[in-house]
């Protein structure tokens, strides 16, 4: 969840430009709680996917 189109029930203002206390307290809060795989482009988890089965692929050649 994004802060751009909450409204601020104390100041009546966009949560994002942080007005008041309670503004910036609830945009603070919204951050922390962002998925730190948000920002991973699909490429990158494709590539770790490939990573992932190559080592598994060769570990089990390596120990069968």
């Amino acid at each position: 969840m994004t802060c751009d189109r909450l409204v601020c029930a104390n100041c009546a203002g966009p949560v994002s430009e942080g007005r008041c206390p309670v503004c910036r307290a609830n945009r603070a809060r919204l951050q922390q709680q962002q998925n730190p795989f948000a920002a991973v482009s699909p490429a990158t988890l494709v590539a770790l996917l490939a990573a992932m089965i190559a080592v598994l692929v060769v570990a089990r050649h390596a120990f069968a």
